[in-house]
């Protein structure tokens, strides 16, 4: 031995046994009691070791420590009697358990005269006080500490701290006395050992060294003060404070019951399960006024101590029906917290209504239960419900206050998400109401489109739309409110709404985005209060598309420009003039046109789907054209590519649009024009040019209503119109399209013409003949345009 490690190894007998009864450990104070050396003994039962009849003890090892009287057989084959202290021992990479066991050989070191450690005057006081001498062996306990380690002073004398608690915190301890032991200086230690069973003492120690009369250290006292009561009470606020910032971390109501499941456990209970009253079909509030038995719940979340929650008899998401007596339906009708053990007998009638749930009971010894209402603005959300059965103190006053405070707090935050959620449906319901149910199909392109509500902010402005136009064009249009909620998607429905109407009437994309720009400006000023403007703004991308020519116009409004896919090229991105957002108000907007080949896709999205904490823009980019060059034919598959490839697992931050056409074209022969001459004299002919091209096309069914049309478009574009004027007929599948352009900015009206004029019968002839009929303007002037459908002709 020596000062900086004083421990005599021999004075201790000390053995492992591992959870087969086999010696695993074997010192050298085991080898100096019974003889027998390490390689002798080890790997053999340790009952081998019993004498017969030599047990005086109180049975096998049970719980955490045993200790007890044995006769044990020497090697030479005499019997010796000694105590025994044996701890269990629970390894931390989860392996099975070990014990510990140990018995003092020599109880006293080397006495000498006057020894300092006999006349320690401190042993009479109320704290608990042990004496220690230089090998760092117990020498003395007082009553105190001797109640408080439920062991004798006579037996533990000359144990070592590991030895007498089995706790891997004694070797702290042990630490701290050497370091008293070697320097002389008396220290504070706070230390947190569990003795005497499961129960986790709190202990503010203060070690001072023992000298003799000539100042040398001869040993160490240690003062323990058991402040467990100050200690659990600092962690029951430290687990509130815990339960507030970990309970309500989302809008989701089941996140949220799983958050405050997890909370109290091991905390407060071995297994906590929390069940939740349905909300009403068709939205509204939970009741407010008393509950009746049988109760129905929903299994919302639960957590156990064990892996897997293998005493749950319901799973997540699975409804119950609770009968009185039973603790969820009791505490909710007793609007308070209850608790039952089976050492007050009132746990057995609670659990008679279930089999299942008794045997769960029986099985994993479950001993104390607790439910505390889940209630939060007078109104009853569900129940907890608490089980213990691995800590064996029953629950006390503190607890239920815990418990019902750490509810409460989550009952808040469940409510909250509740409402959260309903709002949420409410505002999505609106969303999907106000964006087309399905697309139109077209000569002019194929179309696929996705939306997705933001994860967590709910829904929001976005928007998209395919809107046929006249001659076959199609318009596509993406926007993007700013905001979300409610009040984001009915702006949003108001814009589509104005889209629409301005696409009717065949404006330009750049001044379709400039009228609609006026509409945000004045909704902005309508939100606004006492005259200053509102925070009403979008951003909006409009282009058309022309089968015939193949040409497609675009106009953006401050949104992300297109990326377009050639047949067999690789993507790009269109480059578009950089038009302001909506709602600035006064600011140009500028158009760019490009020629489309046949099969080119156009990938018009928000910005939800590029800008993602996870990468910048241009990596998102990069992504989306990989995702678009992904072999498929099928638009919608490609759809849900891109999402998969640029969304992550738990959905976007924002509100996302998605919108793809494959662009078709029509064949030249389906297209046949004439240049009018201005002599009205020459409608004839051009009549019957008109039935040859519908006769080629064996379109003869309609020549008589196209005569009439032609006829009368072309006479007033001869009488009206300003030369050059020109004839398209445009042949669809289920339409004929009769088109006259002149240069002439005029656009005719329909009107009634009165019994005695003499004209303004031909418009209401032509909107009579055909399905439908209108005028759009051009840069060089106007076409008026009607269409004949075909499908009642045939």
């Amino acid at each position: 031995m020596s000062p900086e490690y004083p421990f005599d190894e021999a004075a201790t007998a000390r053995a492992v046994i591992d959870d087969s009864g086999v010696l695993v450990e074997w010192n050298a104070g085991a080898e100096r009691l019974l003889g027998h050396p390490a390689a002798e003994i080890l790997g053999r039962p340790a009952m081998d070791l019993l004498a017969d009849g030599g047990h005086r003890g109180s049975g096998a090892p049970e719980g955490e420590r045993w200790d007890g009287i044995l006769t044990l057989r020497h090697r030479d084959g005499g019997d010796i009697t000694v105590w025994l202290l044996a701890h269990r021992l629970r390894p931390q990479d989860a392996g099975p358990d070990r014990w510990l066991v140990v018995t003092p050989i020599e109880a006293d070191g080397p006495r000498l005269p006057d020894d300092p450690l006999d006349n320690v005057g401190l042993l009479e006081s109320p704290c608990a006080i042990a004496i220690y001498d230089e090998r760092l062996r117990l020498r003395r306990i007082n009553p105190v500490m001797a109640e408080v380690l439920s062991l004798s002073e006579e037996h533990v004398r000359g144990l070592r701290a590991p030895e007498l608690t089995g706790r891997a915190q004694s070797y702290d301890i042990e630490r701290q006395l050497l370091r008293v032991l070697t320097t002389g200086r008396g220290t504070d230690v706070r230390t947190y050992v569990p003795v005497g069973g499961d129960r986790t003492y709190a202990w503010l120690a203060r070690m001072a060294p023992i000298t003799d009369g000539k100042g040398r250290v001869r040993g160490v006292s240690v003062a323990a003060h058991d402040f467990t009561d100050q200690y659990l009470a600092k962690e029951r606020l430290q687990l509130v404070n815990e339960a507030s910032v970990r309970i309500g971390t989302t809008l989701d109501v089941t996140r949220t019951a799983q958050e405050l499941a997890d909370i109290c456990v091991p905390a407060l209970a071995d297994f906590v399960s929390v069940d939740l009253l349905d909300p009403p079909e068709h939205g509204g509030e939970l009741p407010s006024g008393r509950l009746t038995a049988p109760v129905v719940l929903r299994r919302a979340a639960h957590r156990s101590v064990n892996h897997g929650t293998p005493e749950a008899v319901v799973k997540p998401g699975t409804v119950d029906e609770y009968p009185a007596p039973s603790p969820q339906a009791d505490a909710l009708l007793a609007g308070h917290a209850i608790v039952a053990s089976a050492s007050t007998g009132d746990l057995g009638p609670w659990l008679s209504w279930d089999p299942a749930r008794a045997e769960r009971i029986r099985e994993y010894g479950v001993h104390t239960t607790m439910s505390v209402p889940i209630q939060a603005r007078g109104t009853t959300l569900g129940v907890t419900v608490l089980t213990r059965f691995k800590n064996p103190e029953p629950f006390t006053p503190d607890d239920v206050l815990l418990a019902e405070e750490i509810t409460a707090r989550a009952a808040v935050c469940i409510d909250n998400a509740r409402r959260y959620s309903r709002e949420r449906d409410t505002a999505l319901a609106l969303q999907r109401s106000l964006l087309p149910r399905s697309l139109p199909r077209t000569a002019a392109l194929e179309a696929a489109s996705r939306y997705l509500p933001a994860a967590r902010s709910g829904v929001g402005g976005d928007w998209f739309d395919v809107i046929p136009l006249s001659g076959l064009r199609v318009a596509m249009v993406v926007g993007d409110v700013v905001g979300h909620g409610i009040q984001a998607s009915a702006t949003m429905g108001r814009l589509r709404t104005a889209v629409r109407t301005l696409a009717d009437i065949d404006l330009a994309p750049d001044e379709l985005l400039t009228h609609l720009d006026d509409l945000v400006v004045r909704l902005s000023e309508e939100t606004g209060n006492e005259g200053s403007p509102g925070e009403v703004g979008a951003t909006c991308l409009y282009a058309v598309y022309d089968p015939v020519s193949r040409r497609c116009t675009l106009a953006r409004a401050g949104h992300p420009s297109p990326v377009i896919v050639p047949p067999g090229g690789e993507p790009r991105e269109i480059e578009l003039p950089a038009g302001p957002p909506l709602g600035l108000g006064g600011l140009p907007f500028e158009s760019a046109e490009i020629e489309l080949r046949e099969g080119t896709v156009l990938s018009f999205y928000t910005d939800g789907l590029i800008e993602t904490r996870e990468r910048d823009v241009d990596a998102s980019h990069a992504l989306l054209c990989e995702a678009l060059t992904a072999r498929s034919d099928s638009l919608d598959e490609t759809c849900d590519h891109v999402l998969r490839a640029l969304l992550p697992p738990g959905g976007a931050a924002d509100d996302v649009a998605l919108l793809l056409a494959r662009t078709q074209g029509l064949p030249a022969s389906r297209v046949a024009t004439w240049d009018i001459p201005a002599d009205p004299a020459l409608v004839a002919p051009i009549r019957k040019q008109v039935v040859e091209q519908l006769g080629t096309w064996s379109l003869s069914q309609a020549s008589f209503t196209a005569e009439l049309v032609v006829s009368e478009l072309v006479t007033n574009a001869i009488r009206y119109g300003i030369h050059p004027i020109r004839l398209r007929l445009i042949h669809d599948a289920a339409t004929l399209i009769c088109e006259v352009s002149d240069t002439s900015h005029t656009a005719p009206h329909l009107r009634r013409a009165k019994t005695f004029d003499e004209g303004g019968r031909g418009l209401l002839l032509v909107a009579q003949l055909t399905q439908r009929w209108g005028s759009r303007h051009t840069t060089d002037g106007k076409t008026i345009w009607a269409e004949i459908g075909l499908v009642d002709e045939e």
